[in-house]
């Protein structure tokens, strides 16, 4: 009889997200006549930007000429769109990326959970507490935990709380670990980090012969110009570290699928003999055979992003979002409730009212509001007693939601 991959019956019954939706669902089906705002998760409202659009339209052009068809495309992503980001988002902040040390993908979600196909069970592994689920449920799946434990952690895992106390930044561990998960700006917290913590960081990696995993997925909405926007604005950090960014956010992308992860070819990691190899070679090897590319017309989209047009479609854009997300934080800090993030970042943290729990105050919102946010036990321990809200949404929603919220707390 065929076996199953037994690690995934140490996942949580279902994924935060997943599990949102259908208490939301069983709420609406129960309560037709209630208008739902959802602010949970990071999906973004609003249209492509023109640009990206056209650029698109042109490219399913293409693809009814026998002369400009496109089949099969390289694994790594087409050269036209890695130079562009290269030269774009890296080396114009004075980092030496190299257009051959991006990979094009679907989606940073993908990327944060494939890339540990290319390391082995007997790392060390660190996350921050609350963190993204994603990073904690693939290396449950991947085989490299242990069983949760009554606090919802996971043996295998080094966790590192991040609270109010310490400004939702982890400390660095004492004790060596080998792969490191760190997300600036913050997701859910929306933190950030100076270029000293992440010298600190990558000081540390080094030393330890460490890989860190940086998820930059939101580095667009950093508006203060003194914060780094990739790791690799750090000196060291082609040594030590894996960068994630993604079109989700900045170009609204989530259903379009654009995505990128950068492996410097000068990193590496240790083999069971103790040799060196380079981890570039690996994931080229990984991506080529399971992966089949994102498709032209998609690129050719993203590529329109770093034109002259579609890099002021995407500044208003943003914009428009970080309005939502300073909306958000006046009006619930106006409320009397103690409000986190949003200001480099598209995400408000917000410490529960009145001792509620995460999901308690989650229920509240749904059943008295209409409102849907995240609760924060669903990034970890740690995110106990804290709540999520995105500013994804319309500005009309938005306005609302926060009319809605204030009213209720009065």
């Amino acid at each position: 009889m065929a076996t199953i991959n037994s690690n995934y019956l140490k996942l949580k019954a279902g994924y935060l997200f997943p599990e949102i939706a259908r208490r939301v669902n069983a709420y609406a089906e129960a309560n037709p006549d209630a208008k739902i705002i959802r602010l949970g998760i990071g999906d973004v409202t609003e249209p492509l930007p023109e640009a990206c659009r056209a650029a698109m339209t042109l490219a399913v052009q293409d693809m009814g000429d026998r002369a400009s068809f496109k089949g099969y495309g390289p694994e790594q992503g087409y050269a036209w769109l890695r130079e562009k980001i290269a030269a774009h988002d890296f080396q114009a902040r004075g980092c030496a990326i190299d257009a051959s040390e991006i990979f094009i993908s679907d989606g940073s979600k993908c990327d944060c959970g494939n890339i540990l196909d290319i390391f082995g069970h007997d790392n060390a592994i660190a996350v921050t507490d609350p963190v993204y689920p994603v990073y904690v449920d693939t290396n449950v799946m991947a085989g490299n935990t242990g069983e949760m434990n009554d606090k919802g952690e996971y043996g295998g895992l080094v966790y590192l709380p991040i609270s109010a106390e310490n400004d939702f930044v982890a400390e660095i561990p004492s004790e060596k670990v080998d792969l490191i998960y760190l997300c600036f700006p913050n997701n859910p917290t929306g933190a950030t980090a100076t270029k000293e913590y992440l010298k600190a960081w990558v000081d540390y990696a080094k030393s330890h012969g460490s890989i860190i995993f940086f998820d930059a997925a939101y580095e667009a909405f950093i508006t203060d110009p003194e914060l780094p926007h990739s790791i690799y604005e750090i000196e060291g950090a082609r040594d030590c570290a894996i960068e994630f960014r993604s079109f989700s956010k900045n170009a609204g992308f989530t259903g379009t699928r654009c995505a990128l992860t950068v492996v410097p070819n000068t990193l590496t990691a240790k083999a069971s003999d103790g040799s060196d190899v380079e981890l570039w070679k690996l994931w080229n090897r990984r991506q080529s055979t399971k992966f089949n590319g994102v498709s032209y017309i998609v690129q050719r989209g993203a590529e329109a992003v770093y034109s002259e047009a579609g890099q002021a479609q995407i500044k208003a854009l943003i914009g428009f979002y970080m309005e939502n997300a300073k909306i958000i934080r006046e009006q619930l800090t106006a409320a009397g409730l103690a409000v986190y993030g949003g200001i480099n970042a598209p995400y408000v943290w917000v410490k529960t009212p009145n001792g509620l729990s995460s999901w308690d105050f989650f229920d509240k919102l749904l059943q008295t509001v209409n409102v849907v946010g995240t609760p924060g036990s669903g990034f970890g321990a740690a995110g106990e007693g804290y709540f999520r809200i995105s500013a994804f949404n319309s500005r009309e929603n938005v306005e609302e939601a926060m009319k809605r919220i204030l009213d209720k707390l009065k």
